[in-house]
C-alpha cells in the first residue's frame, strides 16, 4: 500500500528510492545518502576453461559486491571485435578477439559504492607476474593475454558494456 492507503499494482511495495541519470549516463542509486555505481565485469574464457569461475564470484561478492545480472554464453568473433573495438588499431587486437571468442564466458553487472575502482583493485594488475597478492589475477589469471577477468575502467565505459551484453529489462 501507498502511504495514502492505496495498493500498488502487481504486488509492488512503495522504496525510498532516487535513481540519479548523471551526464556519463551511468545510472546511480542513492539510499540512505550513500551512493551505489553500477561496473561491467567478464570472467573470461581460460578462467571458465580451468573451473574457476564459481571462486571468482564467490571472491566479487566477499568484496561486497552485489550481483545485479549475470549469464554464461559464447561470443563470435565479430562480437568480441565490436566490444573490444576501442582496442582495434592495437597490435594485440587480433588475438584479444581470438581468445574472447574461443569459449564461453560470463557477462556481468555488478553494484557497490565505488564498484568501478574497487574492482580494478580486487581483479589486480593486466598482468598477474605484476598483480598483488590475494587479487584475482593473481590467483587465477596464466598470463597477460589470458588473465581470467575484465572489468570497465570507468563509468561511459561501464555504460557501453553493460549495454552491449545487458538489455534494460535484465538489469531490474
Amino acid at each position: 500500500m501507498t502511504e495514502t492507503g492505496d495498493k500498488l499494482p502487481f504486488g509492488l511495495q512503495p522504496r525510498s528510492v532516487l535513481l540519479l541519470y548523471t551526464e556519463s549516463n551511468a545510472f546511480k542509486r542513492k539510499e540512505n545518502q550513500q551512493v551505489s555505481q553500477r561496473t561491467f565485469s567478464i570472467i573470461k574464457p581460460d578462467a571458465v576453461r580451468k573451473g574457476h569461475t564459481a571462486a571468482i564470484l564467490a571472491e566479487i561478492e566477499k568484496a561486497g559486491f552485489k550481483i545485479i545480472a549475470v549469464k554464461k554464453l559464447s561470443i563470435s568473433k565479430t562480437q568480441a571485435e565490436g566490444f573490444y573495438y576501442v582496442h582495434k588499431e592495437r597490435p594485440f587486437f587480433g588475438s584479444l578477439t581470438d581468445f574472447m571468442s574461443s569459449g564461453p564466458i560470463f557477462p556481468l553487472v555488478l553494484e557497490k559504492e565505488n564498484a568501478i575502482a574497487d574492482l580494478r583493485k580486487l581483479m589486480g594488475a593486466t598482468n598477474p607476474a605484476n598483480a598483488e597478492e590475494g587479487t584475482i589475477r593473481k590467483k587465477y589469471a596464466g598470463s597477460i593475454e589470458e588473465n581470467a577477468i575484465h572489468g570497465s575502467d570507468g563509468e561511459d565505459t561501464a555504460q557501453f558494456e553493460i549495454g552491449y551484453f545487458f538489455a534494460g529489462y535484465e538489469l531490474a
